[in-house]
Protein backbone atom coordinates (compact mmCIF):
# COMPACT_ATOMS: atom_id res chain seq x y z
CA UNK A 1 0.00 0.00 0.00
CA UNK A 2 0.97 3.58 -0.80
CA UNK A 3 1.95 5.41 2.03
CA UNK A 4 3.76 8.32 3.68
CA UNK A 5 6.51 7.93 6.48
CA UNK A 6 9.38 10.01 7.04
CA UNK A 7 9.58 12.07 4.50
CA UNK A 8 8.89 9.33 1.99
CA UNK A 9 6.86 7.61 -0.07
CA UNK A 10 6.37 3.85 1.12
CA UNK A 11 5.15 0.95 -0.89
CA UNK A 12 4.15 -2.18 0.96
CA UNK A 13 7.15 -1.12 3.63
CA UNK A 14 9.88 0.00 1.29
CA UNK A 15 10.49 3.38 -0.08
CA UNK A 16 8.75 4.19 -3.12
CA UNK A 17 9.00 7.66 -5.83
CA UNK A 18 6.08 8.13 -7.98
CA UNK A 19 6.90 7.87 -11.72
CA UNK A 20 3.38 9.09 -13.85
CA UNK A 21 2.65 9.81 -17.13
CA UNK A 22 -0.59 11.42 -18.34
CA UNK A 23 -3.05 10.11 -20.40
CA UNK A 24 -6.59 10.85 -20.56
CA UNK A 25 -9.14 7.95 -21.35
CA UNK A 26 -11.39 10.40 -23.01
CA UNK A 27 -9.23 11.95 -25.40
CA UNK A 28 -8.10 8.50 -26.96
CA UNK A 29 -9.87 6.04 -28.66
CA UNK A 30 -10.15 2.68 -26.41
CA UNK A 31 -8.67 0.42 -28.79
CA UNK A 32 -5.38 1.99 -28.49
CA UNK A 33 -5.26 2.55 -24.70
CA UNK A 34 -3.53 -0.76 -24.24
CA UNK A 35 -0.88 0.05 -26.64
CA UNK A 36 -0.59 3.73 -25.09
CA UNK A 37 -0.27 2.38 -21.71
CA UNK A 38 2.32 -0.21 -22.43
CA UNK A 39 4.42 2.49 -23.88
CA UNK A 40 4.44 4.60 -20.58
CA UNK A 41 5.34 1.17 -18.87
CA UNK A 42 8.18 0.38 -21.43
CA UNK A 43 9.52 3.79 -20.86
CA UNK A 44 10.65 3.09 -16.83
CA UNK A 45 7.43 4.98 -15.07
CA UNK A 46 5.29 3.21 -12.88
CA UNK A 47 2.14 5.15 -12.74
CA UNK A 48 -0.56 6.55 -15.26
CA UNK A 49 -2.34 9.62 -14.35
CA UNK A 50 -5.72 10.60 -15.36
CA UNK A 51 -8.66 13.25 -15.22
CA UNK A 52 -12.18 12.67 -15.00
CA UNK A 53 -14.33 14.58 -17.89
CA UNK A 54 -17.83 15.27 -15.36
CA UNK A 55 -19.34 16.86 -19.02
CA UNK A 56 -19.15 14.01 -20.75
CA UNK A 57 -20.24 11.25 -18.21
CA UNK A 58 -23.38 13.55 -17.16
CA UNK A 59 -23.95 15.54 -20.57
CA UNK A 60 -27.59 15.88 -19.08
CA UNK A 61 -28.80 15.89 -15.47
CA UNK A 62 -28.81 13.11 -14.06
CA UNK A 63 -28.07 10.75 -17.47
CA UNK A 64 -24.73 8.89 -16.68
CA UNK A 65 -22.11 7.66 -19.73
CA UNK A 66 -19.48 5.54 -18.82
CA UNK A 67 -19.54 3.53 -22.17
CA UNK A 68 -16.67 3.37 -24.82
CA UNK A 69 -14.19 5.91 -25.12
CA UNK A 70 -15.83 7.67 -21.40
CA UNK A 71 -15.43 3.32 -20.28
CA UNK A 72 -12.38 4.55 -17.48
CA UNK A 73 -13.27 1.31 -15.36
CA UNK A 74 -12.21 -0.42 -17.89
CA UNK A 75 -8.80 2.29 -18.77
CA UNK A 76 -8.13 1.82 -15.29
CA UNK A 77 -8.41 -2.13 -15.34
CA UNK A 78 -6.22 -2.43 -18.40
CA UNK A 79 -3.46 -0.21 -16.35
CA UNK A 80 -3.03 -2.57 -13.78
CA UNK A 81 -3.13 -5.26 -16.44
CA UNK A 82 -0.03 -3.66 -18.14
CA UNK A 83 1.50 -3.36 -14.41
CA UNK A 84 0.94 0.15 -13.85
CA UNK A 85 -0.48 2.12 -10.62
CA UNK A 86 -2.82 5.15 -11.42
CA UNK A 87 -3.93 8.22 -10.56
CA UNK A 88 -7.09 9.84 -10.14
CA UNK A 89 -7.88 13.29 -10.77
CA UNK A 90 -11.89 13.44 -10.25
CA UNK A 91 -11.70 17.23 -10.47
CA UNK A 92 -14.97 18.18 -10.23
CA UNK A 93 -12.99 21.21 -12.40
CA UNK A 94 -10.25 19.90 -14.27
CA UNK A 95 -8.80 22.41 -16.76
CA UNK A 96 -6.94 20.87 -19.05
CA UNK A 97 -7.97 23.24 -21.77
CA UNK A 98 -10.89 21.08 -21.39
CA UNK A 99 -14.75 22.76 -22.92
CA UNK A 100 -15.59 24.81 -19.16
CA UNK A 101 -12.87 22.88 -17.52
CA UNK A 102 -14.82 19.66 -17.92
CA UNK A 103 -17.61 20.80 -15.86
CA UNK A 104 -20.91 19.80 -17.73
CA UNK A 105 -22.95 23.12 -19.63
CA UNK A 106 -25.83 22.23 -17.98
CA UNK A 107 -24.81 24.06 -14.89
CA UNK A 108 -24.76 27.63 -16.93
CA UNK A 109 -28.66 26.77 -17.56
CA UNK A 110 -29.26 28.47 -13.77
CA UNK A 111 -28.16 32.35 -14.33
CA UNK A 112 -27.43 32.78 -10.57
CA UNK A 113 -25.26 29.72 -9.42
CA UNK A 114 -21.82 30.14 -8.34
CA UNK A 115 -19.01 27.73 -9.45
CA UNK A 116 -16.17 25.95 -7.48
CA UNK A 117 -17.34 27.49 -3.88
CA UNK A 118 -19.64 26.45 -1.30
CA UNK A 119 -22.68 26.98 -3.69
CA UNK A 120 -25.55 24.79 -2.41
CA UNK A 121 -26.91 23.83 -5.83
CA UNK A 122 -23.71 23.56 -7.30
CA UNK A 123 -22.60 21.35 -4.64
CA UNK A 124 -25.80 19.13 -4.60
CA UNK A 125 -24.86 18.73 -8.18
CA UNK A 126 -21.57 17.74 -7.71
CA UNK A 127 -22.56 15.03 -5.24
CA UNK A 128 -24.72 13.57 -7.65
CA UNK A 129 -22.38 12.89 -9.35
CA UNK A 130 -19.40 11.58 -7.37
CA UNK A 131 -21.68 8.90 -5.86
CA UNK A 132 -22.35 7.77 -9.59
CA UNK A 133 -19.00 7.96 -10.74
CA UNK A 134 -17.36 6.14 -7.84
CA UNK A 135 -19.67 3.07 -8.67
CA UNK A 136 -16.75 2.94 -11.32
CA UNK A 137 -13.65 2.43 -9.36
CA UNK A 138 -14.49 2.68 -6.27
CA UNK A 139 -13.45 -1.12 -6.00
CA UNK A 140 -10.44 -0.68 -8.15
CA UNK A 141 -8.52 1.05 -5.10
CA UNK A 142 -5.45 -0.77 -4.01
CA UNK A 143 -7.05 -0.76 -0.85
CA UNK A 144 -9.14 -3.17 -2.89
CA UNK A 145 -7.22 -4.89 -4.78
CA UNK A 146 -6.87 -2.72 -7.40
CA UNK A 147 -4.07 -0.13 -9.19
CA UNK A 148 -5.52 3.35 -7.69
CA UNK A 149 -2.60 4.27 -5.17
CA UNK A 150 -4.43 8.33 -5.44
CA UNK A 151 -7.32 10.54 -5.70
CA UNK A 152 -6.69 14.41 -5.90
CA UNK A 153 -9.08 17.23 -4.21
CA UNK A 154 -10.66 19.90 -6.78
CA UNK A 155 -7.56 20.95 -8.89
CA UNK A 156 -5.15 24.29 -8.90
CA UNK A 157 -7.74 25.49 -6.78
CA UNK A 158 -5.43 28.44 -5.07
CA UNK A 159 -5.47 29.69 -8.90
CA UNK A 160 -8.87 30.19 -8.78
CA UNK A 161 -10.44 31.28 -5.22
CA UNK A 162 -9.90 30.42 -1.39
CA UNK A 163 -13.17 29.07 0.03
CA UNK A 164 -11.50 26.14 2.25
CA UNK A 165 -15.07 25.06 3.08
CA UNK A 166 -14.97 24.33 -0.08
CA UNK A 167 -12.34 22.16 -0.46
CA UNK A 168 -12.99 20.53 3.01
CA UNK A 169 -16.48 19.62 1.47
CA UNK A 170 -14.75 18.03 -1.44
CA UNK A 171 -12.35 16.18 1.02
CA UNK A 172 -15.48 14.97 3.04
CA UNK A 173 -17.41 14.03 -0.45
CA UNK A 174 -14.81 11.84 -1.65
CA UNK A 175 -14.31 10.02 1.64
CA UNK A 176 -17.86 9.66 2.33
CA UNK A 177 -18.15 8.05 -1.57
CA UNK A 178 -15.34 5.69 -0.54
CA UNK A 179 -12.26 7.10 -0.51
CA UNK A 180 -9.35 5.05 0.69
CA UNK A 181 -5.98 5.80 -1.03
CA UNK A 182 -3.90 8.90 0.03
CA UNK A 183 -6.05 11.82 -0.73
CA UNK A 184 -3.52 15.33 -2.54
CA UNK A 185 -3.96 18.86 -3.62
CA UNK A 186 -2.32 20.20 -6.48
CA UNK A 187 -1.11 24.11 -7.14
CA UNK A 188 1.10 26.52 -8.25
CA UNK A 189 4.40 27.12 -6.87
CA UNK A 190 2.93 31.12 -5.95
CA UNK A 191 2.19 31.56 -2.15
CA UNK A 192 -1.19 33.13 -2.81
CA UNK A 193 -1.88 29.93 -4.94
CA UNK A 194 -0.78 27.05 -2.34
CA UNK A 195 -2.36 29.45 0.47
CA UNK A 196 -5.75 29.31 -1.28
CA UNK A 197 -5.81 26.01 -3.02
CA UNK A 198 -4.40 23.67 0.34
CA UNK A 199 -5.69 21.86 3.60
CA UNK A 200 -3.87 21.65 6.71
CA UNK A 201 -4.21 17.37 6.45
CA UNK A 202 -3.91 16.88 3.06
CA UNK A 203 -0.57 16.28 1.39
CA UNK A 204 0.19 19.10 -1.21
CA UNK A 205 1.81 18.59 -4.53
CA UNK A 206 3.21 21.23 -6.87
CA UNK A 207 2.67 21.89 -10.98
CA UNK A 208 4.84 23.37 -13.28
CA UNK A 209 7.66 23.12 -16.07
CA UNK A 210 11.13 23.72 -15.10
CA UNK A 211 13.11 24.14 -11.81
CA UNK A 212 12.12 21.22 -9.70
CA UNK A 213 15.00 21.49 -7.08
CA UNK A 214 14.10 24.96 -7.03
CA UNK A 215 10.46 25.31 -7.11
CA UNK A 216 10.08 21.93 -4.50
CA UNK A 217 11.35 25.24 -1.56
CA UNK A 218 7.51 27.00 -1.97
CA UNK A 219 6.55 23.94 0.23
CA UNK A 220 9.33 24.56 2.93
CA UNK A 221 7.04 26.93 4.40
CA UNK A 222 4.36 24.30 5.90
CA UNK A 223 6.75 22.51 8.16
CA UNK A 224 5.53 19.24 6.91
CA UNK A 225 7.79 16.53 6.26
CA UNK A 226 6.24 14.84 3.35
CA UNK A 227 7.34 13.28 -0.20
CA UNK A 228 7.99 15.98 -3.05
CA UNK A 229 5.57 15.23 -5.45
CA UNK A 230 4.85 17.34 -8.79
CA UNK A 231 1.58 16.29 -10.43
CA UNK A 232 1.92 18.17 -13.71
CA UNK A 233 5.11 18.64 -14.99
CA UNK A 234 4.53 20.23 -18.22
CA UNK A 235 6.90 19.27 -20.94
CA UNK A 236 5.28 21.45 -23.41
CA UNK A 237 2.45 23.24 -24.01
CA UNK A 238 -1.48 23.50 -25.68
CA UNK A 239 -1.74 25.67 -28.90
CA UNK A 240 -4.42 27.97 -29.82
CA UNK A 241 -6.07 29.01 -33.37
CA UNK A 242 -4.24 31.55 -34.83
CA UNK A 243 -0.79 31.21 -32.77
CA UNK A 244 2.19 28.96 -33.09
CA UNK A 245 2.88 25.23 -32.33
CA UNK A 246 4.60 24.73 -28.93
CA UNK A 247 7.47 22.60 -29.16
CA UNK A 248 10.49 21.87 -26.22
CA UNK A 249 13.38 20.54 -27.10
CA UNK A 250 14.16 17.03 -25.69
CA UNK A 251 17.42 18.12 -24.02
CA UNK A 252 15.31 20.63 -21.82
CA UNK A 253 12.89 17.82 -20.94
CA UNK A 254 15.49 15.26 -20.24
CA UNK A 255 17.13 18.15 -17.90
CA UNK A 256 14.54 18.89 -16.02
CA UNK A 257 13.86 14.64 -15.44
CA UNK A 258 17.23 14.45 -14.05
CA UNK A 259 16.61 17.36 -11.64
CA UNK A 260 14.11 14.99 -10.38
CA UNK A 261 15.30 12.11 -10.23
CA UNK A 262 18.06 14.08 -8.31
CA UNK A 263 16.38 16.01 -6.07
CA UNK A 264 14.57 12.13 -4.43
CA UNK A 265 11.42 13.62 -6.24
CA UNK A 266 8.17 12.04 -7.73
CA UNK A 267 6.82 13.30 -10.66
CA UNK A 268 3.60 13.53 -13.00
CA UNK A 269 4.99 13.99 -16.90
CA UNK A 270 2.12 16.24 -18.42
CA UNK A 271 1.21 14.68 -21.08
CA UNK A 272 2.86 11.74 -21.65
CA UNK A 273 0.68 11.40 -24.20
CA UNK A 274 -1.51 14.06 -25.50
CA UNK A 275 -4.28 12.66 -27.87
CA UNK A 276 -7.25 14.43 -29.53
CA UNK A 277 -9.65 17.17 -28.66
CA UNK A 278 -12.25 15.35 -30.91
CA UNK A 279 -15.76 16.55 -31.72
CA UNK A 280 -16.73 20.42 -29.73
CA UNK A 281 -14.17 19.34 -26.63
CA UNK A 282 -11.59 21.68 -26.91
CA UNK A 283 -11.35 24.47 -24.14
CA UNK A 284 -10.57 28.00 -24.68
CA UNK A 285 -8.67 30.82 -22.07
CA UNK A 286 -9.09 34.47 -21.41
CA UNK A 287 -6.57 36.73 -20.67
CA UNK A 288 -6.00 39.83 -22.73
CA UNK A 289 -8.67 38.17 -25.12
CA UNK A 290 -10.24 35.12 -26.00
CA UNK A 291 -8.15 32.15 -27.54
CA UNK A 292 -9.40 28.81 -28.24
CA UNK A 293 -7.33 25.84 -28.21
CA UNK A 294 -6.82 23.92 -31.46
CA UNK A 295 -8.51 20.10 -32.10
CA UNK A 296 -5.10 18.60 -31.53
CA UNK A 297 -3.83 17.89 -27.95
CA UNK A 298 0.08 17.30 -28.78
CA UNK A 299 1.14 19.11 -26.01
CA UNK A 300 4.70 18.17 -26.92
CA UNK A 301 4.21 15.23 -25.28
CA UNK A 302 6.47 12.12 -25.38
CA UNK A 303 4.19 10.26 -27.88
CA UNK A 304 2.95 12.10 -30.79
CA UNK A 305 -1.29 12.49 -31.25
CA UNK A 306 -1.70 9.03 -33.26
CA UNK A 307 1.16 7.00 -30.50
CA UNK A 308 4.19 7.12 -32.36
CA UNK A 309 7.57 7.53 -30.45
CA UNK A 310 9.23 11.02 -30.50
CA UNK A 311 13.20 11.89 -29.78
CA UNK A 312 12.09 12.53 -26.42
CA UNK A 313 10.67 9.30 -25.67
CA UNK A 314 14.05 7.72 -26.32
CA UNK A 315 15.67 10.51 -24.43
CA UNK A 316 13.37 10.06 -21.59
CA UNK A 317 13.17 6.06 -21.78
CA UNK A 318 17.28 5.80 -21.66
CA UNK A 319 17.37 8.47 -18.63
CA UNK A 320 14.52 6.65 -16.57
CA UNK A 321 15.56 2.90 -17.20
CA UNK A 322 19.14 3.68 -16.50
CA UNK A 323 18.59 5.34 -13.16
CA UNK A 324 16.33 2.42 -12.06
CA UNK A 325 17.94 0.03 -13.27
CA UNK A 326 15.61 -1.52 -15.26
CA UNK A 327 16.28 -3.42 -18.43
CA UNK A 328 15.07 -2.04 -21.50
CA UNK A 329 12.15 -4.41 -22.82
CA UNK A 330 11.26 -4.37 -26.61
CA UNK A 331 8.90 -1.66 -27.64
CA UNK A 332 5.63 -2.33 -28.63
CA UNK A 333 5.18 -1.57 -32.40
CA UNK A 334 5.29 2.31 -33.90
CA UNK A 335 1.20 3.14 -35.28
CA UNK A 336 0.66 2.02 -39.04
CA UNK A 337 -0.39 4.96 -41.46
CA UNK A 338 -2.12 4.51 -44.66
CA UNK A 339 -2.49 6.89 -47.36
CA UNK A 340 -6.16 6.52 -48.99
CA UNK A 341 -5.38 9.81 -51.76
CA UNK A 342 -8.00 12.33 -52.95
CA UNK A 343 -11.79 12.21 -51.52
CA UNK A 344 -14.10 14.25 -53.93
CA UNK A 345 -17.00 15.90 -51.91
CA UNK A 346 -19.61 15.20 -54.16
CA UNK A 347 -22.99 16.23 -52.86
CA UNK A 348 -24.07 19.80 -50.89
CA UNK A 349 -26.53 20.91 -48.80
CA UNK A 350 -27.07 24.18 -47.35
CA UNK A 351 -26.74 24.24 -43.01
CA UNK A 352 -29.37 26.78 -42.61
CA UNK A 353 -31.94 24.68 -45.04
CA UNK A 354 -31.51 21.79 -42.83
CA UNK A 355 -32.22 23.65 -39.85
CA UNK A 356 -36.00 21.91 -38.84
CA UNK A 357 -34.11 18.84 -40.05
CA UNK A 358 -30.82 18.79 -37.89
CA UNK A 359 -31.85 21.38 -35.23
CA UNK A 360 -34.59 22.01 -33.12
CA UNK A 361 -36.46 24.84 -32.41
CA UNK A 362 -37.41 27.05 -29.84
CA UNK A 363 -39.51 30.32 -29.46
CA UNK A 364 -37.64 33.17 -26.64
CA UNK A 365 -39.19 36.47 -26.19
CA UNK A 366 -35.01 37.68 -26.13
CA UNK A 367 -32.34 35.45 -27.03
CA UNK A 368 -30.53 33.26 -24.64
CA UNK A 369 -27.55 30.63 -24.07
CA UNK A 370 -27.78 27.81 -25.56
CA UNK A 371 -27.59 26.58 -21.96
CA UNK A 372 -30.83 27.85 -21.73
CA UNK A 373 -32.33 25.83 -24.25
CA UNK A 374 -30.34 22.37 -23.02
CA UNK A 375 -27.84 22.42 -25.81
CA UNK A 376 -24.13 21.57 -24.74
CA UNK A 377 -22.18 22.31 -28.00
CA UNK A 378 -22.48 22.84 -31.74
CA UNK A 379 -24.15 26.06 -33.38
CA UNK A 380 -26.96 28.12 -32.27
CA UNK A 381 -29.31 30.17 -34.73
CA UNK A 382 -31.55 33.32 -34.17
CA UNK A 383 -34.18 34.68 -35.86
CA UNK A 384 -36.29 38.07 -35.19
CA UNK A 385 -38.41 39.56 -37.64
CA UNK A 386 -39.11 43.32 -38.03
CA UNK A 387 -42.53 44.98 -39.12
CA UNK A 388 -43.43 48.01 -40.85
CA UNK A 389 -40.59 50.49 -41.10
CA UNK A 390 -37.23 50.98 -39.97
CA UNK A 391 -34.55 53.79 -41.12
CA UNK A 392 -31.26 52.91 -41.98
CA UNK A 393 -29.34 52.90 -38.45
CA UNK A 394 -26.71 50.09 -36.93
CA UNK A 395 -26.96 47.16 -35.15
CA UNK A 396 -25.71 45.80 -32.63
CA UNK A 397 -25.53 42.23 -31.84
CA UNK A 398 -24.12 42.45 -28.06
CA UNK A 399 -22.79 39.59 -26.35
CA UNK A 400 -21.31 37.15 -29.19
CA UNK A 401 -19.48 34.01 -27.99
CA UNK A 402 -18.10 33.45 -30.13
CA UNK A 403 -18.43 34.01 -33.94
CA UNK A 404 -21.63 35.33 -35.04
CA UNK A 405 -22.45 35.01 -38.83
CA UNK A 406 -25.38 38.18 -39.27
CA UNK A 407 -27.66 37.91 -42.42
CA UNK A 408 -30.36 40.17 -43.18
CA UNK A 409 -33.23 38.84 -45.17
CA UNK A 410 -30.89 35.60 -45.74
CA UNK A 411 -28.08 37.61 -47.15
CA UNK A 412 -24.65 37.64 -45.52
CA UNK A 413 -23.91 40.81 -44.01
CA UNK A 414 -20.79 40.55 -41.42
CA UNK A 415 -18.95 38.03 -39.04
CA UNK A 416 -18.47 39.12 -35.12
CA UNK A 417 -15.50 37.35 -34.08
CA UNK A 418 -15.58 37.69 -30.29
CA UNK A 419 -11.88 37.81 -30.18
CA UNK A 420 -12.07 41.35 -31.61
CA UNK A 421 -13.77 42.92 -28.61
CA UNK A 422 -11.19 44.55 -27.80
CA UNK A 423 -11.98 46.95 -31.00
CA UNK A 424 -14.77 49.67 -30.81
CA UNK A 425 -17.25 48.61 -33.02
CA UNK A 426 -16.35 45.50 -33.50
CA UNK A 427 -20.30 43.89 -33.12
CA UNK A 428 -22.05 46.31 -35.15
CA UNK A 429 -23.94 45.78 -38.57
CA UNK A 430 -24.51 48.35 -40.69
CA UNK A 431 -28.49 48.27 -41.49
CA UNK A 432 -29.77 49.94 -44.22
CA UNK A 433 -33.48 49.87 -43.48
CA UNK A 434 -36.62 48.48 -44.45
CA UNK A 435 -39.48 49.86 -45.36
CA UNK A 436 -42.02 46.40 -45.19
CA UNK A 437 -40.25 44.70 -42.45
CA UNK A 438 -37.34 42.32 -42.75
CA UNK A 439 -35.72 39.21 -40.85
CA UNK A 440 -32.12 39.55 -39.12
CA UNK A 441 -31.08 36.29 -38.26
CA UNK A 442 -27.53 35.42 -36.17
CA UNK A 443 -26.13 31.95 -36.45
CA UNK A 444 -23.26 31.51 -33.84
CA UNK A 445 -20.36 29.09 -33.82
CA UNK A 446 -19.73 28.25 -30.21
CA UNK A 447 -15.77 27.31 -29.64
CA UNK A 448 -14.39 25.84 -26.71
CA UNK A 449 -15.43 27.33 -23.16
CA UNK A 450 -12.96 29.32 -21.31
CA UNK A 451 -11.49 26.62 -19.17
CA UNK A 452 -9.29 28.52 -16.51
CA UNK A 453 -9.13 31.78 -15.21
CA UNK A 454 -12.18 34.02 -13.82
CA UNK A 455 -14.15 33.99 -17.35
CA UNK A 456 -14.79 30.51 -16.51
CA UNK A 457 -18.76 31.42 -16.79
CA UNK A 458 -18.84 30.94 -20.46
CA UNK A 459 -22.37 31.09 -22.08
CA UNK A 460 -22.38 30.55 -25.68
CA UNK A 461 -24.85 32.64 -28.12
CA UNK A 462 -25.69 36.18 -28.08
CA UNK A 463 -27.35 38.05 -25.45
CA UNK A 464 -29.39 40.77 -27.53
CA UNK A 465 -29.38 42.67 -30.97
CA UNK A 466 -30.25 46.59 -30.33
CA UNK A 467 -31.31 48.70 -32.97
CA UNK A 468 -30.69 52.09 -31.09
CA UNK A 469 -31.64 52.10 -27.80
CA UNK A 470 -34.54 49.28 -28.90
CA UNK A 471 -33.91 45.96 -27.88
CA UNK A 472 -35.36 43.87 -30.63
CA UNK A 473 -37.57 40.66 -29.66
CA UNK A 474 -39.44 37.42 -30.34
CA UNK A 475 -36.97 34.88 -31.55
CA UNK A 476 -37.35 31.64 -32.89
CA UNK A 477 -34.25 29.71 -32.03
CA UNK A 478 -32.55 26.22 -33.80
CA UNK A 479 -30.23 24.41 -31.22
CA UNK A 480 -27.79 22.86 -33.29
CA UNK A 481 -25.63 20.52 -31.43
CA UNK A 482 -24.63 18.77 -35.03
CA UNK A 483 -24.05 15.51 -33.39
CA UNK A 484 -26.82 13.91 -35.90
CA UNK A 485 -25.20 13.86 -39.22
CA UNK A 486 -27.57 11.06 -40.55
CA UNK A 487 -30.26 13.55 -40.22
CA UNK A 488 -28.72 15.98 -42.82
CA UNK A 489 -30.62 16.11 -45.86
CA UNK A 490 -28.23 16.07 -49.27
CA UNK A 491 -31.52 15.88 -51.42
CA UNK A 492 -31.84 20.20 -51.45
CA UNK A 493 -28.32 20.73 -53.25
CA UNK A 494 -26.60 23.81 -52.47
CA UNK A 495 -23.73 26.42 -53.06
CA UNK A 496 -24.23 28.91 -50.44
CA UNK A 497 -22.29 28.49 -46.99
CA UNK A 498 -22.48 27.62 -44.61
CA UNK A 499 -22.53 23.77 -46.44
CA UNK A 500 -22.42 20.19 -45.83
CA UNK A 501 -19.84 18.90 -48.28
CA UNK A 502 -20.12 15.02 -48.52
CA UNK A 503 -18.20 12.47 -50.26
CA UNK A 504 -17.51 8.38 -50.37
CA UNK A 505 -14.28 5.96 -50.06
CA UNK A 506 -12.84 2.82 -49.39
CA UNK A 507 -10.04 2.02 -47.32
CA UNK A 508 -8.36 -0.97 -47.77
CA UNK A 509 -6.76 -1.25 -44.08
CA UNK A 510 -7.99 -0.11 -40.23
CA UNK A 511 -4.55 2.38 -40.33
CA UNK A 512 -4.41 6.09 -39.09
CA UNK A 513 -4.07 8.49 -41.09
CA UNK A 514 -5.16 12.36 -41.61
CA UNK A 515 -7.95 14.64 -43.25
CA UNK A 516 -6.13 17.51 -44.95
CA UNK A 517 -8.15 20.35 -45.89
CA UNK A 518 -6.44 22.54 -48.42
CA UNK A 519 -8.45 25.32 -49.71
CA UNK A 520 -10.84 24.98 -47.04
CA UNK A 521 -11.79 27.87 -44.38
CA UNK A 522 -13.24 26.58 -41.17
CA UNK A 523 -15.17 24.47 -39.45
CA UNK A 524 -15.62 20.20 -38.62
CA UNK A 525 -14.72 16.91 -40.19
CA UNK A 526 -17.32 13.82 -39.89
CA UNK A 527 -16.49 10.65 -40.73
CA UNK A 528 -19.03 7.61 -40.72
CA UNK A 529 -21.12 10.07 -38.15
CA UNK A 530 -17.77 10.53 -35.67
CA UNK A 531 -17.21 14.28 -35.50
CA UNK A 532 -13.67 14.34 -35.56
CA UNK A 533 -13.22 18.16 -34.72
CA UNK A 534 -12.70 21.53 -35.88
CA UNK A 535 -10.45 22.40 -38.54
CA UNK A 536 -9.64 26.79 -39.37
CA UNK A 537 -7.01 27.85 -42.08
CA UNK A 538 -5.67 30.36 -39.47
CA UNK A 539 -3.43 27.32 -38.09
CA UNK A 540 -0.91 26.04 -36.24
CA UNK A 541 -3.38 22.78 -37.25
CA UNK A 542 -3.63 22.01 -40.68
CA UNK A 543 -4.86 18.46 -40.96
CA UNK A 544 -6.96 16.38 -38.49
CA UNK A 545 -5.88 12.55 -37.21
CA UNK A 546 -8.22 10.07 -38.14
CA UNK A 547 -7.68 7.00 -35.70
CA UNK A 548 -7.88 3.89 -38.25
CA UNK A 549 -10.56 1.94 -35.87
CA UNK A 550 -13.10 4.75 -37.28
CA UNK A 551 -12.88 3.16 -40.49
CA UNK A 552 -14.81 0.84 -42.70
CA UNK A 553 -14.75 -1.02 -46.14
CA UNK A 554 -17.00 2.02 -47.64
CA UNK A 555 -16.99 5.15 -45.67
CA UNK A 556 -19.28 8.49 -45.70
CA UNK A 557 -16.85 11.58 -44.69
CA UNK A 558 -18.92 15.09 -44.29
CA UNK A 559 -17.26 18.50 -44.10
CA UNK A 560 -19.18 21.19 -42.39
CA UNK A 561 -17.38 24.46 -44.29
CA UNK A 562 -18.84 27.78 -42.70
CA UNK A 563 -17.12 30.11 -44.82
CA UNK A 564 -15.54 29.39 -48.30
CA UNK A 565 -14.08 26.26 -50.31
CA UNK A 566 -11.32 26.63 -53.10
CA UNK A 567 -11.48 22.68 -53.78
CA UNK A 568 -14.16 19.63 -54.21
CA UNK A 569 -12.24 17.39 -52.38
CA UNK A 570 -10.12 16.78 -49.45
CA UNK A 571 -6.96 14.44 -49.01
CA UNK A 572 -6.44 11.51 -46.60
CA UNK A 573 -3.01 10.70 -45.92
CA UNK A 574 -0.06 9.52 -43.80
CA UNK A 575 1.10 12.88 -43.04
CA UNK A 576 0.20 15.13 -39.93
CA UNK A 577 0.54 19.03 -40.28
CA UNK A 578 0.63 20.67 -37.36
CA UNK A 579 2.42 24.06 -36.74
Amino acid sequence: MLKINNGNFEMNGEKFHIYSGAIHYFRIMPEYWEDRLKKLKAAGFNTVETYVCWNLHEPKKGEFDFSGRLDIRRFLQTAQKVGLYAIVRPGPYICAEWDFGGLPAWLLSNKNIRLRCCDSEYLKHVSDFYHRLYDEFRDLQQTKGGNIIAMQIENEYGSYGNDKDYLRYIKQLMLDCGTEVLLFTSDGDDNSMLSGGTLPDVFKTLNFGSGASERFKALDRFDEKTPKMCTEFWCGWFDRWGGEHHTRELESVVKEIKDFLDSDASFNFYMFHGGTNFGFTAGANYYETYTPTITSYDYSALLTEWGDYTPAYHAVRELMLNTQGIEACELPDAPTLQNIGKIELTDSTSLLENLDTIGEKHRSPLPEGMEFYGQNTGMIYYETKLEETYDAHDLVVAGVHDIAHVYIDGEKKTVIDRRDESKEGYNKVKFDGCSDGCTISVLVDAMGRVNYGEYLYDRKGITDIRYGNQNLMGYDVYTLPLDNTEKIDFSKPADKYPLFLRGKFKASSKADCFVHLDGFTKGCVYINGFNLGRYWNIGPQKALYLPGVLLKDENEIIVLELENSENPYVEITDKPDLG
